[in-house]
């Protein structure tokens, strides 16, 4: 039992902690070098400029922060701290290529540790196990993944062809997190149905899903959903049906569609979620339901998680609740099932290579061994004889999450901004639809009889290969994907804390607070850096002064190596594709934090664009205003609909197989 003694010390040490923290991080404020940088005045004394910048990707206030302070200023974060913005190419391509020295802040790293279930997946690990981690993914295999692009693409291109052919069996069902009253009566009716006087006065409106991760949480009320599997052929026979758009919100279709990828491709795990969705299933998989309480729980804004930041003792006071501790516990469990089922096999295939050299091609290409999910190279990584390739098991566990959290939503937003800006222009969606079917189809992939197998995934040189390799091709639909990614890039910002004491070159001499002409930047370490990835895709002086507008052809005049602006210069910024800061740094001095699964992005997003754009028709309406809106990732909102949360509402017509097609239809 404490004395008295103790329980009166006991706060007072409490007390003085605190104070002292937060005395020493005044101090070091202010003799932080960034002090002297000029920058905007601070809005609020514990929010600084945060809330300005919550919503800088519908302002533009980082530009016009840039254009009054320089390429490189500081604004402030909580309670006062400085914080640089660096907008200067030559300091950002310093800092982005030393992903070693300049790791993620602590809160950063906390935050994604909490959605990817700890410390040790690619987004979180930082130094050596990195360097581990980075090793055992190969860009070999990303090949091996597009039948299963193709299948899921195909599956969403059905499932949409249903809904615009018989419209009215689809309904508005309500958010499963809120309760709905069964007995109103309007179960097939939309609650706010669509009216654009632009449009033809047919178009109808169908069903509002919400995101995919949100609906695997149960609901006390969910009404039935009829079958989208119905005769799709004898339905689209009539013209009224062919040429009827229908509202229909597309953003959680596509996270549906990506989250059924991201299962099979990254840990052979079906979540069968488009399925569940056209159906109206009410069970949902088990590790959907524990993602969607993990994801949900990373996604909320906590007090404690900014005072962790100023005093660290109290990471040592965590608490989960109950649904966290046990979305945790399904998570483990199923990943460790998922591991021991491929472990054995592999373990016994890995004993029968002798050469040092065939382990290494059996970790990196050999796609025999046991499966070609991503789960199953790390595993085979872990059989490796080479301890420096060797992960733990937790390790590996963390990767589940890490390939759901990392590869899932970014290729659904990505794709969703992208069908967004062929809906507002067009003429691009034309001339892309004219390039889409240009390329025949393989007959082997022709699901005119609405077969439902998969296309073979044998890595033979066969035609349903050369047929993936030449839509990875396509001129201009490799040029919509890079405009897309330039301006809508999923991650607007990255964060990076310095290591240590530092000095960063700038392109140009700049002038201080002071007056005097400084030739680079100082930082302390610590010091919080901040790269505004959508702002310098956005740059005038790289893109021109069109860099705000949809232009795919500023990719096929005039480009250097694969890239250049929109005036035929080459991008300052050495980024790892594109020269964009889409997916990071390009030119790694001492490590590399780029997204090591940009292949496998892009590959997925050209073949479900080939299979969604070749046979529907994607339109807007007009008196729409979209917003983005920034929450770990950027997802589209409509201004007026505030209610709604994210959605993409786009009108969706299937345009007849006999305009303007040299191929077979798909």
């Amino acid at each position: 039992m404490l004395s008295l003694a103790t329980l009166l010390v006991l706060p007072l040490v409490l007390v003085l902690y605190f104070l002292w923290t937060f005395l020493l991080l005044l101090f070091r404020q202010a003799r932080s070098p960034l002090r002297h940088l000029p920058g905007p005045p601070s809005a609020s004394l514990f929010m600084g400029n945060l809330q300005e910048l919550h919503d800088q990707e519908n302002t533009g206030l980082v530009a016009r922060w840039a254009d009054t302070y320089g390429l490189a200023f500081v604004y402030r974060g909580f309670m006062g701290g400085r914080r640089l913005m660096l907008v200067d190419p030559v300091a950002v391509n310093y800092v982005m290529s030393r992903g070693y020295d300049y790791p993620k802040p602590d809160f950063v790293r906390d935050s994604l540790a909490s959605m990817s279930a700890g410390y040790e997946g690619l987004l979180t690990a930082e130094g050596e196990m990195h360097r581990k981690q980075n090793q055992a993914f190969s860009a070999a295999q990303v090949k091996s993944f597009t039948p299963i692009f193709w299948e899921k693409a195909v599956r969403l291109r059905d499932i949409w062809m249903d809904v615009t052919a018989s419209p009215q069996s689809f309904f508005t069902p309500a958010d499963p997190l809120t309760t709905q009253d069964a007995s109103n009566g309007t179960d097939n009716v939309d609650p706010e149905p669509a009216a654009s006087s632009t449009l033809s006065p047919s178009a109808l409106t169908t069903s509002f899903l919400p995101n995919p991760f949100s609906s695997f949480v149960p609901s006390k009320a969910s009404p039935p959903f009829p079958s989208t599997i119905k005769a799709r052929h004898a339905a689209l026979s009539t013209t009224e049906c062919t040429n009827a758009p229908c509202r229909l919100d597309v953003l959680p279709w596509l996270a549906r569609a990506t989250l059924d990828v991201i299962g099979a491709a990254g840990f052979g795990y079906a979540f069968n979620s488009l399925e569940a969705a056209a159906e109206r299933r009410e069970s949902e998989s088990e590790l959907a339901r524990a993602f969607a309480v993990i994801f949900g729980t990373a996604r909320k804004f906590r007090v404690m998680t900014v005072l962790q930041v100023w005093f660290p003792v109290l990471r040592n006071f965590r608490t989960e609740n109950a649904a966290m501790r046990h979305a945790t516990a399904t998570m483990r469990k199923i990943g460790t099932e998922l591991i021991e089922q491929r472990r054995e096999p592999v373990l016994a295939k890995t004993q029968e290579v002798a050469q040092a050299s065939e382990k290494q091609r059996c970790i990196e290409g050999d796609k025999t061994v046991l499966g070609r999910d991503l789960l199953s190279v790390l595993i085979r990584s872990n059989a490796a004889e080479i301890p420096t390739q060797r992960m733990s098991m937790n390790e590996t566990l963390c990767q589940i999450s890490t390939f759901l959290a990392a590869g899932h939503e970014t290729s659904s937003s990505s794709l969703t901004w992208t069908l967004y800006a062929l809906a507002r222009n067009p003429a691009i969606q034309t001339k892309l639809r004219a390039e889409l079917r240009s390329l025949a189809v393989p007959p082997s992939l022709s699901l005119d009889n609405s077969s439902t197998a998969a296309p073979s995934s044998t890595d033979n040189a066969d035609p349903q290969s050369a047929f993936f390799e030449r839509i990875m091709t396509l001129p201009y639909l490799d040029a919509v994907v890079r405009e897309s990614l330039r301006l809508f890039a999923p991650i607007t910002t990255t964060m990076r804390v310095a290591g240590a004491d530092d000095v960063i070159p700038v392109s140009a001499p700049f002038v201080d607070r002071r007056g005097r002409t400084c030739p680079e930047i100082r930082v302390r370490r610590g010091d919080i850096i901040s790269i505004p990835i959508q702002a310098l895709n956005k740059s005038t002086e790289v893109w021109g002064d069109d860099a705000e507008v949809f232009r795919p052809e500023r990719w096929t005049h005039g480009r250097e190596d694969g890239g250049g602006g929109g005036c035929g210069r080459r991008a300052a910024v050495q980024g790892l594709w594109g020269n964009m800061m889409t997916f990071g740094g390009g030119n790694p001095v001492n490590g590399n934090r780029s997204c090591i699964g940009y292949r496998f992005a892009l590959s997925e997003i050209k073949i479900f664009l080939y299979v969604l754009v070749r046979d529907l028709e994607f339109s807007i309406d007009p008196a729409i205003e979209i917003e983005k809106k920034v929450n770990v990732l950027t997802r589209p909102s409509v201004k007026s609909e505030p209610h709604r949360g994210n959605q993409m509402p786009l009108y969706i017509r299937r345009v007849p197989s006999d305009i303007g097609e040299t191929g077979a239809r798909i």
